[in-house]
């Protein structure tokens, strides 16, 4: 006879995409960094040592997992300059629950649709799980 223990969500839960947590191509470290991160609200600052003081990894083990992020196209940054423009202000940071790629062309693609799928090329379409799949795997 088994057992179900269901768990009360009525506050201080998140609710995210599951589409990270399919894709094979992440690290668990990028997996969880990326679902802390989507967890975080949407004016948190996010910068590597606030980053690092959330878990017990240091700031060398965040900063390569950003960059696992960024090169999947779950992260990106921009770095803002002063109003001189000679100086660095800040660093600005979108963090996506599906990735955004740019094909050959420069266009960003986002793989939710088979049309744009076919189109991705070279790492960014290595063991992506496409669309089909990840319905076909739904919980």
């Amino acid at each position: 006879m088994s057992q179900v223990f269901r768990v009360e969500r009525n506050k201080n839960f998140t609710v995210m995409a599951n589409y990270h947590l399919k894709d094979k191509r992440l690290s668990l470290k990028a997996k969880g960094l990326l679902s802390v991160m989507l967890s975080l609200p949407d004016d948190w600052n996010y910068n590597m040592k606030g980053l690092a003081r959330l878990s017990r990894d240091g700031l060398d083990s965040v900063r390569s997992t950003v960059k696992e992020l960024e090169r999947y196209g779950y992260v990106s940054r921009r770095r803002i300059r002063t109003e001189t423009g000679h100086q660095l202000a800040d660093t600005e940071y979108l963090v996506r629950e599906c990735p955004l790629y740019q094909d050959p062309n420069g266009k960003n693609l986002r793989p939710d649709s088979p049309r744009q799928e076919s189109q991705m090329t070279g790492e960014a379409n290595n063991g992506f799980p496409n669309t089909g799949e990840l319905n076909a795997i739904k919980d």
